[in-house]
């Protein structure tokens, strides 16, 4: 093959690969405790408000918020206790002008009342009397040392989500509290897009699988295992496709099988600018629009191969292990949220620290340096963990990546910079 780069920025070459991604996967419905992690195919509404009814905040007594005003320790207001709502039960009572009732925490309140007195803020004048059956004896009273605004200690209906409200967007990705608020409204199911299916490849007369002994010269499949990693994080379903030769014929027939029966492929090797690079050939074989460039300005991962196939990711990954995990986060995890629809990307988990040491680098190109985090004097540190792009190791023993900025000609220790935890 003719050789060839054609680089871009990240942002850039990502937003190429967007304008080529329309279709959004289809939909299923799933039980909406087993949702965690899924998208949300359509918007959902409130079927009805929450709160459904007034609730308490606080154990104490639902009250005439009037009937205690000027209430202090020194001035205390006298108020009559006439009964109890019970938890879980409508609240019965009718307060007068004077009189209040013992409610609980997230129990309802009477009509009558407007504000609820928490328990500390009272004493009773007497003690309590108990029936024979074990109940309080009313009436009795109680003096209040505060007074309440009407609504204090109270939810209102609705306060928590309006009837008909938009409670979650068509995009979103549920969240252990989202999957606590559908229930909360009764939403036992729900309609989420059904996983992308990644399929990935590994290519290399001299990769085995990790089961198998190293012969001399042969080096055992790490990408397949990070990027499937990888794939599962970002909702995917990954599908291993083995372990294929550098023999032209078999790599495209074992990329168009994987691709038909998959949402997206990923090649991993082949992508290094070379005679025996087959990766680009292969993907432009397989369907339009096919490549749609070679190179990416970062280091590490520069000869990755971002194209489209009918609609349908297509990715080469360089061999080296670590510029295939950096470039398949820096591609292929947005790829997977694109094709669920994501309408807003997750936020990565980011921290500031200080450099600990000069890095070098070049204007022009991102950087990505993994780095170990620990506590300094003035915050985190992070120590750059060098190491060349073969070496899977610099990831294991790092903590996350410290990104050096397109146009920035390297860092300075003492610099606070800006780690994307793993």
């Amino acid at each position: 093959m003719p050789e060839f780069f054609n680089v871009l920025p990240p942002d850039e070459a990502r937003e190429l690969l967007f304008q080529h991604l329309t279709a959004v996967l289809p939909s299923k419905t799933v039980p909406t405790p087993e949702a965690n992690g899924r998208v949300l195919a359509t918007a959902v509404t409130a079927p009805h408000a929450l709160p459904q009814f007034r609730r308490s905040t606080m154990d104490g007594y639902a009250v005439r918020a009037a009937n205690t005003f000027g209430a202090s320790e020194s001035l205390p207001a006298f108020l009559q206790v006439v009964g109890e709502v019970p938890m879980g039960q409508p609240a019965k009572v009718t307060l007068g002008t004077g009189q209040a009732a013992i409610v609980h925490t997230g129990g309802m309140i009477p009509e009558t009342a407007d504000a609820v007195v928490q328990i500390e803020q009272t004493q009773t004048v007497s003690g309590v009397q108990l029936s024979v059956s074990g109940n309080y004896a009313y009436p009795f009273e109680i003096e209040v040392l505060k007074s309440v605004a009407v609504g204090q200690n109270v939810l209102q209906v609705g306060e928590d989500v309006p009837l008909g409200a938009e409670i979650l967007p068509q995009g979103h990705i549920l969240r252990p509290q989202d999957l606590g608020g559908l229930l909360a409204l009764g939403i036992v199911s729900i309609d989420v897009v059904r996983r992308p299916r990644v399929g990935i490849l590994a290519t290399g007369d001299e990769v085995i699988a990790p089961k198998e002994t190293a012969a001399p010269g042969q080096i055992r499949d790490i990408n397949s295992y990070t990027v499937a990693g990888l794939v599962e994080q970002a909702g995917g379903v990954p599908i291993l496709g083995g372990i294929i030769p550098d023999e032209f014929a078999t790599l495209e027939t074992a990329a168009a099988n994987l691709l038909a029966e998959t949402d997206m492929l990923v090649m991993s090797a082949g992508s290094s600018v070379s005679v025996r690079d087959m990766t680009v050939q292969v993907i432009d074989r397989l369907g339009s629009p096919g490549v749609l460039l070679h190179g990416v300005a970062t280091r590490p991962g520069k000869p990755t191969i971002v194209g489209v196939v009918e609609g349908k990711p297509v990715l080469g990954l360089p061999g080296n292990p670590v510029s295939a995990m950096v470039q398949f986060d820096m591609f292929g995890v947005p790829a997977i949220y694109h094709l669920q629809g994501v309408k807003k990307m997750p936020r990565r988990g980011l921290v500031w620290a200080q450099l600990s040491q000069n890095i070098a680098s070049e204007t022009g190109r991102e950087d990505y340096v993994p780095a170990r985090l620990a506590d300094g004097p003035e915050g985190l540190l992070a120590t750059p963990v060098f190491g060349k792009s073969n070496l899977i190791y610099t990831l294991v023993n790092a903590d996350g990546l410290i990104k050096v900025p397109l146009n920035k000609g390297g860092l300075l220790a003492g610099d606070w910079v800006e780690v994307r935890l793993f």
